[in-house]
């Protein structure tokens, strides 16, 4: 008989103050990975700092078998979130025993990080020049701290061959997924998706996931013409528009209001049109076509479009997702 290859072989890092679903993601999302009748295709083990037990985020702690030498013998290393975490890396930099425990891991280790474990892999400078995500409510942190990292906190996960990041919470379970239909192909991932009860690939990415902010205006620059034009969203506005309604010329309102905004007034308003139509999705009964036109879209298959572009996914999948039905 042919000798069985060796599963490959996972190491999840438990921080202090480890979130439990995170720590306990790869590790029922690997182990199910396996071929009808063989032998597990993954062998998970976790490990801590120093080898004794951990608290977690919520009230219990856990006991581990490993300690950091783990790492040196891992395939893949995991760093799952921690709560604490990110006030821990507020300067940007390891503290000196997690740094330790990294330098235990072999060149060419596959990386995987789970929402806010980007931070150390960053603050590792193993992100550097590369894409990554983490989740969206730590993008102004993330990028105020490791502005060499090429962060897109739209998507799940970001796939950068031997360093793969996610969102939180439950993208790390699509990361997961991601890593079995890697290494082993859609079947086995499918087999998997179906023993976990969890989708194979999720449409979207977080951006739909993203909380809705209430637009802020007042009464200085362009934001009373901001103001007046969120009231008329329905309507045609035209740059022309909105620049006699501001007391300026097309020029130099369309530069204030980059100034003030970060955007062309085209881009906020399709940005502000997307919102409400978000907002019509989850809290309406309205049909799409007339979302589409209450919001400025016009035409549904316009709307299709501009929500596919922000979302990545069409109107009727986010409605379906955000919406509960009786």
């Amino acid at each position: 008989m042919s000798e069985q290859p060796r599963p490959h072989r996972v190491a999840i890092l438990a921080l202090p103050d480890v979130i439990a679903f995170e720590l306990a993601t790869p590790s029922r999302i690997l182990e199910s990975a396996q071929l009808p009748g063989g032998p597990p295709l993954y062998q998970v083990r976790t490990c801590t700092l120093d080898g004794g037990p951990v608290r977690t985020s919520t009230d219990f702690r856990i006991s581990v078998d490993h300690g950091p030498e783990l790492l040196a013998d891992a395939d893949t290393v995991v760093v799952p979130a921690s709560r604490n975490l990110v006030p821990a890396l507020a300067e940007g930099r390891l503290p000196a025993e997690i740094a330790d425990a990294l330098a235990l891991v072999r060149p060419g280790t596959r990386l995987v990080s789970i929402c806010t474990g980007a931070f150390v892999l960053a603050a590792a400078g193993l992100l550097d020049g590369r894409p990554a995500t983490t989740h969206w409510s730590y993008t102004d942190q993330f990028r105020r701290l490791f502005p060499k990292v090429r962060l897109d906190p739209d998507v799940l996960f970001v796939d950068d061959g031997d360093v793969l990041t996610s969102g939180g919470v439950a993208a790390g379970v699509d990361l997961c997924m991601h890593l079995v239909r890697r290494d082993h192909g859609s079947g086995v991932a499918n087999l998997v998706a179906r023993r976990c009860i969890v989708p194979p690939w999720r449409e979207g990415g977080q951006a739909q996931y993203i909380d809705l902010p209430v637009p802020v205006t007042g009464d200085e620059g362009t934001a009373p013409t901001r103001a007046w034009a969120l009231r008329r969203l329905g309507e045609p506005l035209a740059l022309r528009d909105l620049a006699e309604h501001a007391g300026m010329s097309v020029r130099t309102f369309t530069r204030r209001f980059r100034d003030e905004t970060g955007l062309s007034p085209g881009q906020w308003l399709v940005r502000q049109r997307a919102q409400e139509a978000r907002r019509l999705l989850e809290g309406s009964d309205l049909t799409v076509d007339r979302i589409a036109r209450e919001v400025g879209f016009g035409t549904a298959a316009s709307m299709r479009q501009h929500l596919h572009e922000a979302l990545g996914v069409a109107p009727s999948t986010y409605r379906r997702t955000f919406r509960a039905t009786g």
